[in-house]
């Protein structure tokens, strides 16, 4: 095995990434050593590239970035128990302890000393990664590896649709990012029966509908009215569940006021500054249900991706719009800043 690699880094405050070489990651004995087969990019890697605000108050430079990604275990510690090297494994990105009260109460995806991969720790836009053997998840090792490297934002969309049953009920979800798409495909093969779609970019929208959207929604278009929209499709209801993946105080208010009384809220979307809710009319009188969705329920949200996956009702392989050699991610990030979104999920392979 070389001694050096090649990784993407964040080698200083300031927008911009470098392609260097570094040491390949040693490892510790509950750790394992994977060599990257595939690696995607995430909103996330687009704040640290521009380096706004949110980068600049959590980002140590120089750090490799990048936190999805498959590929196989070529060494494992002393102390691993569960994973072999051969192994074809992806990882989530939640990087947890174990032992405080919130991991000990079952919900390791909101530890309170989380950590994350290529934010807090290096990341995987590398040759080689090393990761604890606790985040570690072995696949099937027929699954198509720009697939096994989008696992955990799909896992969010799965956590966000999922954490209640939605068969035979209306979703409506909105958000055109790679997640909403995700969550449109979700939706669609966990046998719901309207899924609607709001977005602004019509090649995303366009991407929805092949993930199984049997209505989308234009809000860029002049005189569109989501919530009447909404309202006229399910008999003046309001939907069954929203899916919020924008955090848009806009799209936050359209969402509490189509979804009807008794509903189900998952709140994914981040808003960039607090936002207003009317507590009383949209939550406490219309008996709404608000989960806050966190990343992605571990180890439950995998194992529902990964059955959707075998059972062949969960497709993502049209969100994956772009496939491209790590060598290329200046022309990745490119794409994933231009303003008209054509890009969805961009794959790298080292």
């Amino acid at each position: 095995m070389p001694e050096t690699m090649r990784a993407i880094i964040k080698p200083r405050p300031g927008s911009g990434l470098e392609m260097t070489t570094v040491p390949i990651p040693k490892i510790g004995p509950r750790d394992v050593l994977v060599k990257v087969r595939a690696t995607s990019i995430c909103g996330t890697d687009v704040h640290i590239y521009k380096w706004d605000a949110w980068a600049a108050s959590r980002i140590k430079p120089p750090l490799i970035i990048g936190h999805e990604f498959c590929g196989d275990v070529v060494e494992v510690g002393s102390a691993v128990r569960s994973i072999r090297v051969g192994d074809f494994v992806s990882a989530d990105s939640h990087r947890y302890d174990g032992t405080c009260p919130v991991c000990r109460k079952g919900q390791p995806h909101i530890c309170a000393n989380l950590e994350i991969f290529g934010v807090d720790t290096d990341g995987c836009f590398a040759e080689y990664v090393a990761l604890p053997e606790s985040s570690a998840w072995v696949n099937d090792p027929g699954l198509d590896p720009a697939i096994a490297s989008i696992q955990d934002p799909c896992g969010n969309a799965v956590y966000a649709v999922l954490v209640e049953p939605v068969a035979g009920q209306s979703v409506a979800i909105w958000g055109d990012g790679p997640t909403g798409l995700f969550a449109v495909g979700v939706a669609r093969a966990a046998g719901a029966s309207l899924v609607a779609h709001i977005g602004k970019y019509p090649q995303r929208l366009a991407i929805g509908k092949a993930m199984g959207a049997d209505l989308s929604i234009d809000i860029s278009q002049p005189g569109v009215d989501v919530v009447r929209t909404l309202l006229q499709a399910t008999q003046g209801v309001g939907v069954d569940v929203v899916v919020e993946m924008t955090g848009n105080p806009r799209a936050v208010t359209e969402a509490f006021a189509a979804v009807r009384k008794g509903g189900r809220f998952s709140a994914f979307g981040i808003p960039s500054q607090p936002i207003t809710v009317d507590l009383n009319n949209q939550v406490i009188f219309k008996g709404v249900t608000i989960y806050g969705i966190n990343g992605r329920q571990l180890w439950q949200s995998w194992y529902q991706m990964a059955g959707l996956f075998r059972s062949g009702a969960l497709n993502v392989l049209p969100v994956i719009t772009h496939q491209i050699k790590l060598d290329e991610f200046q022309r990745g990030f490119d794409l994933m800043t231009a303003p008209d979104r054509v890009a969805a999920k961009i794959v790298m392979y080292p």
